[in-house]
């Protein structure tokens, strides 16, 4: 049994040290505390107020059985399971969400209810409702989604200025990890705006050290004054448990989700028409700088908002509204907050002088139809689904290079283009020495009965040359 004191941890201790000198009143209704002071012994009054929102996500997704289990060589090696065994099996996953909004509306992570069939969740009374998805969205690692058949309105948390939060200020977080149901723990905010994580292509994560298992995942960062200030999403573990570094998705990023959610199927999210490079110890030096920060301007669409607002390559961004950016993933993160249609005032250094310029955030354009074809055949392409190029494909799909030809959007399970290695962001540049320009010029080449297919494609800024046989 754990002793009381290393059960509270340093949030006991820090209570306790607030509560000395205090006199405690006797059968006083408690309240929700508005300052540190007012916390005394306990988080309860808060957890009482915004425990029934966090509720347990269930989501059960239909996946191949591997094909080896056919091969009755395979099959002796599985305990003689194979040849009239079911071909796809049922796989659940446990995580948590948020109720934001008293009509049943649900933000959760993307990874929660990725390729799910079925979405469940369990709300802290043991009430269960099933879901539909109003919008996903990998790049934030974000999800939106609504309660079915609800009759009543829900408890909901209120949203926090995550901007507002400071280091050292006291967190909640609350889940429900490995499925044991709804857990709180506290702790401290340990450090803000982390960028390379590699979690997220929008990456400007809240550090707590409130411990986050699995299964918390999706649930809520909650500030002292009971508003949910982030979604946790990951932890920094060499063994999978919690090691007290663990990420939330600022509750700023959140609401832009959401507001994508209440006006469509998609997010949209502001396009410069701009490339950006982070700054290295030795781009610092070449450009006189006391430490490496900023965005550099590697490249500027003609016609672009960025273009108009004036910058060019070599200009280094140093803030947006006065906010420094520190580089690419803080600037893309300030600039997504503020959303399409509105304006930013940019801090620019150009040959070692400042200036301020004002940039119109837009959404990207779609200068060509996305014409969505799924490529059919015997080629290594087959299963792929493809889009048309343009600004606003590129943006949804992360993708920073070009915006002209076929890039891929999704490939289909168990077919020869995930055989072959093709994945979600590939652009494909030339097929049996036919430049690809278009999807319908895909699949007309890849239309042919061909035994040898030479394919190359751009992934991550490679040009990738492969040979296929049929």
């Amino acid at each position: 049994m754990h002793q009381p004191i290393r059960r509270h941890g340093s949030a006991f201790l820090l209570c306790l040290a607030l509560s000395l000198g205090l006199t405690m009143a006797g059968a006083q209704e408690r309240q929700v505390p508005e300052a540190a002071a007012e916390i005394k012994l306990s988080f309860a009054p808060i957890v009482k107020r915004v425990a029934p929102a966090v509720v347990n996500v269930h989501a059960s997704r239909v996946v191949d059985r591997s094909p080896f289990f056919d091969d009755p060589f395979f099959r002796r090696f599985f305990g003689g399971r194979g040849l009239g065994e079911p071909t796809q099996r049922l796989q659940r996953s446990l995580g948590s969400g948020v109720l934001i909004d008293p009509a049943g509306i649900i933000v959760t992570n993307h990874h929660v209810i990725a390729n799910a069939s079925e979405i469940r969740v369990a709300l802290s009374d043991r009430r269960e409702f099933d879901c539909d998805v109003i919008l996903m969205d990998e790049r934030t690692d974000l999800a939106v989604l609504q309660v079915k058949g609800a009759d009543e309105p829900f408890p909901y948390l209120a949203f926090g200025d995550s901007d507002g939060l400071e280091v050292g200020d006291l967190v909640l977080a609350i889940g429900d990890p490995f499925g044991v149901g709804q857990t709180v723990t506290s702790g401290i905010v340990s450090a803000l705006a982390r960028t390379k994580i590699g979690i997220s292509d929008y990456q400007f994560f809240i550090q707590t050290d409130a411990a986050i298992n699995p299964g918390n995942s999706g649930g809520a960062l909650i500030d002292m004054s009971g508003r949910l200030v982030g979604i946790n999403t990951a932890i920094f573990s060499s063994t999978g448990d919690s090691s007290g570094i663990g990420f939330a998705i600022p509750s700023n990023m959140v609401q832009v989700i959401v507001r994508s959610a209440e006006e469509g199927d998609h997010v949209r999210l502001p396009w410069i028409g701009v490339r950006f490079q982070a700054v290295t110890p030795g781009i610092a030096d070449g450009l006189d700088l006391e430490r490496p920060h900023g965005a550099l301007v590697v490249e500027v669409s003609s016609g672009s908002p960025g273009a108009r607002a004036g910058l060019a390559t070599g200009d280094l961004i140093t803030a947006i509204d006065d906010v420094a950016i520190e580089d690419p993933s803080s600037l893309n993160y300030r600039l997504a907050t503020k959303g399409v249609g509105a304006s930013a005032r940019i801090g620019v250094m150009r040959d070692g002088k400042a200036y301020v310029a004002t940039l119109e955030l837009e959404a990207a354009p779609e200068t060509v139809p996305r014409d969505e074809l799924e490529i059919a055949g015997v080629s290594p392409l087959a299963g792929a689904r493809v889009f048309n190029l343009s600004p606003a494909v590129a943006e949804e799909l992360a993708y920073d290079g070009d915006p002209n030809g076929v890039i891929v959007h999704r490939v289909v399970t168990g077919s020869a283009a995930e055989i072959a290695g093709l994945a979600r962001g590939d652009v494909v540049l030339e097929v049996n020495g036919v430049d690809i320009d278009t999807t319908r010029t895909l699949a007309e080449v890849c239309s042919q009965q061909l035994r040898f297919w030479h394919v190359a494609i751009e992934r991550d800024g490679r040009i990738i040359r492969t040979q296929f046989r049929s």
